[in-house]
């Protein structure tokens, strides 16, 4: 089996990855990693390599190419990725949501933390993380628009879809858990 997790940002995507991935001993793969990753190489934020994935489809086509391989070459595995719902269309599709301002309260949080993400310039304020969510947003829907012909912000897109702006880790955790657990059944 395996599972995909798309979402907004800050809704957390990735600790519910993490907490599944340890709690069903299977390997987590990360496309945002991936793709910051990618960024840093060529001396860019993300939001820089996204919006030169508006002309250049190489930057998406790369890592949906990595997905597409991992699905034929492992059988179950977390992957966290906007796109994976739609490359490994037999997995287990999970959305997770949060409000606007508390994804961007999240991001802002961990940004002053340890700035690891390497999301964007000048990410200083509540107003600009929501603001750089908003372009983060647009640019995606462009490109997976113009590339895929799907939106992947769609929740009718999604098998089991969380929000989790009024809960706890924890709580969020357990609600996915609980589907997976259902699904395994």
């Amino acid at each position: 089996m395996i599972i995909s997790i798309g979402g907004t940002a800050g809704s957390g995507k990735s600790t519910i990855g993490k907490l599944l991935a340890e709690k069903l001993g299977w390997p987590r793969y990360y496309i945002g990693g991936l793709r910051r990753q990618k960024a840093r190489e060529r001396g860019m934020t993300l939001a820089e390599y996204n919006k030169l994935g508006e002309t250049d489809p190489s930057t998406d086509f790369e890592v949906d190419e990595y997905q597409k391989e991992l699905a034929q070459k492992e059988d179950s595995f977390i992957i966290e990725g906007r796109t994976s719902w739609f490359f490994i269309p037999e997995s287990i599709k999970i959305f997770v949501t949060v409000s606007e301002e508390e994804g961007a309260r999240r991001v802002l949080k961990e940004l002053q933390e340890s700035d690891r993400r390497n999301e964007d310039s000048e990410l200083q304020t509540l107003e600009d993380v929501i603001l750089s969510h908003r372009k983060r947003i647009e640019s995606d829907n462009k490109r997976y628009q113009k590339y895929y012909h799907i939106s992947v912000y769609d929740p009718a897109n999604y098998d089991f879809v969380v929000d989790t702006t009024d809960l706890s880790r924890e709580e969020a955790f357990a609600r996915v858990l609980s589907y997976i657990q259902e699904r395994l059944r």
